[in-house]
Order: C-alpha cells, then structure tokens, then sequence
C-alpha cells in the first residue's frame, strides 16, 4: 500500500459536495443521522492525513500485499451504547476510494452491545483496513463513549421527566459529531452555535446593568432568536421572569433553591439546571422539578468505550 491520496480524494468530488459519488449510501446514512457529509468527509480526511504524516504506512506496506482482500469486524471490548458507526464507515470508505471497502453494520447507532459483540464488519483490501483502523475507531470509541455516559444519566433521571441536555464545552472541530452522540445515547441538545439561540450570562448582565437590561437588549436585536437568561440567585430569577423570560438556566444553586424557583416560576418557564451537577445527585436535581439537566460532562469528560478490529483473512 502505498499510501493515501488525500488531496485526489478531494478533488474527486464535485464543487458542491466532496462526498465522491461512490459514497453516496454512506453519505446519505450521515445526512439521515443528522450530519453533513461534507463535514464528515473533511475531518475524516484531515484524520487519516495525520495519521500518515505525508508519508504512507510503513509496517502495513511491509507486510501486506496493497490489493490483498481481507474482512474484519470491530467488535466491542466493554459494554455501552454505540454511536458513530456511519462516521468509521465514511474513514474506511476514504481509506481506499478507487477499490471501496464495503461496511455491513452489525449493530444500530444507539444500541446497548455487549463486550464481544461485533458492531461493523468491513471487507476490502487489508491495506485500507488496517491504514484506516486507529482513525476509524478513535472516532467511534469517543463518540460511543459519550452516548455510553449520557445514557447513563438518562437512566438516573428516567421518570421525573426532566431531560439531559448537552453544552457548548465540546472539543473544537468535533462538536456536530458529540452532539450527535448525546442523541444516540437518549440526551437532547442545547444550541449548536453562539449564532443559533441566545444565553444571557453573568459577564452579559454584568455589561448590560442588569438582567432586564440584557433581556431587553438581546430581544431587540434577534426577536426571533430562542432566548435563555442564566441566574445566579432567586431574585434574579424573579427579574428574569418580569422581563419575559421562558427559559432560565439555574447555575449552580443547590437543590432547595431549585425546588424554590420552580415553585416561583409556576410553569411561567421552563428551567435548566446547571453547575456542579453528578451523577449521583442528578436524580435529586431532576425531581425538583426543573425541565433540564445541562451536562457539560458528557462531551468534555467522558471516558472512551474501547473497540477493537479483529482481522480474518481471505475476504
């Protein structure tokens, strides 16, 4: 194997979609996951890219025959929720576009596996397998470890009928993909972009004056924007309200206090929990009352769930 072509991968494609028409079935499962191909295939493409380091790969050119057929599966090493196999199959695809390696999902983005369950099986040149193998499963470990951790805090707040939901604390350049993990693993999304709604912060009420005055300000501005005011304390809460608030985040109050907003909010807004919240006091948190759990944790903190290729030959 001699390497990959990555800038020919690229020029392959048309000027409005670099998804090469031979990956339009992987393209499509993206679009219907809620990612941009286009997206996908450029960060992919970067990935692999720096994995070779404008060389090629050494040991697997040493080794294996470039067009050798072969088929493997990654299979599960600890259970947990996966997510991202739409994304690992578009970094095989990259690995070799002229002789495509063909990925049968063993498993749905979503599911519980178990340790030793198989979750994709690919088959094509051994070459591309093993070239795309680390990328392919460091982008899947992640993303399956993230919806493994928001599952479980779905789990400790089921029945109360708040829902967990996610932040903008996401690593930079992966965050269509993060979020995408939290919905796979039962979680529900806070704003994508600073461009995409608006959350009135302390530094912003500290620059306004007041809440009413950052209210009033950001409400001029983008009347059409989703619009959410942070509170630090009840009486701002209460100045929120007055201004027309229908969403107010709660940072960092403690559990009586959130009990007390949401008895003063009456149902006039919904309210989102934030700031110093476990997983062993999530269920506290959630029968308060409060609509949200906002979790920056899940995408900043959560631990990888381990996948491995497992290799058989001939394909």
């Amino acid at each position: 194997m001699t390497g990959l072509n990555l800038t020919g991968m690229r020029a392959a494609a048309g000027p409005n979609d670099p998804v090469p028409p031979m990956s339009e079935r992987i393209a499509r499962r993206l679009r219907a996951a809620g990612l941009d191909p286009a997206a996908v295939t450029t960060l992919a493409a970067a990935a692999l890219a720096e994995d070779l380091a404008g060389g090629i790969d050494a040991t697997t050119a040493a080794t294996v025959p470039a067009d050798a057929p072969g088929q493997a599966d990654v299979v599960a090493r600890s259970a947990g929720v996966v997510a991202g196999l739409p994304v690992a199959a578009a970094v095989f695809w990259l690995a070799s576009p002229a002789n495509p390696v063909r990925c049968t999902d063993r498993a749905a983005d979503g599911d519980v596996v178990a340790a030793g369950q198989a979750v994709l099986t690919v088959t094509g040149p051994i070459g591309a397998l093993l070239t795309a193998e680390r990328t392919a499963l460091n982008l899947l470990c992640h993303l399956s470890g993230v919806a493994t951790l928001t599952r479980r805090w779905v789990a400790e707040v089921a029945g109360t009928g708040a829902r967990i939901r996610d932040t903008r604390k996401t690593t930079p350049g992966l965050r269509a993909l993060e979020k995408y993990a939290v919905r796979c693993g039962g979680g529900v999304n806070h704003r994508m972009s600073l461009s995409d709604a608006a959350l009135i912060k302390d530094n912003h009420v500290a620059a306004a004056g007041s809440v009413r005055a950052a209210f009033t300000a950001v409400r001029a501005r983008a009347p059409e924007l989703p619009l959410e005011v942070e509170c630090d304390t009840l009486d701002q809460v209460t100045e929120a309200l007055a201004a027309g608030a229908d969403l107010i985040l709660l940072d960092n109050f403690a559990v009586p206090d959130m009990a007390a907003a949401v008895r003063l909010t009456a149902g006039r807004a919904l309210l989102e929990a934030s700031g110093g919240l476990t997983l062993d006091g999530a269920r506290a948190v959630a029968q308060t009352g409060v609509d949200y759990l906002a979790v920056g944790a899940l995408t900043h903190s959560a631990p990888a769930l381990d996948f491995g290729l497992d290799l058989r030959r001939p394909g």
